[in-house]
């Protein structure tokens, strides 16, 4: 395959990796929500406390997806195997 293809394939799977650790991040902490913090809070707190855990899973998504990239970039070198995304422009 070619430096595009590989980029390309690349940025697929590093989208769906990003999105399947967004989703089990939001249902993991939705899961520890509803063990552990579900009979203290007042039920009219669900609609304040579900942003918080959407907004929670994104930066776990993040960071996760920053350590993911940090041991593949040691793994791999990208600038023989990758085309660049974004170029100078003359």
């Amino acid at each position: 395959m070619n430096k595009k293809a590989n980029t390309f394939l690349f940025m697929l799977f590093a989208t769906l990796f990003c999105t399947f650790v967004t989703v089990v991040a939001f249902m993991a902490l939705l899961i520890i929500y509803s063990k552990f913090f579900f009979p203290i809070v007042p039920e009219g707190m669900i609609p304040w406390v579900m942003p918080v855990i959407f907004i929670l899973s994104i930066i776990t998504s993040f960071l996760v997806y920053r350590i993911a990239i940090k041991v593949f970039t040691k793994k791999v070198n990208i600038e023989k195997n990758f085309d660049p995304i974004f170029r100078k422009r003359r």
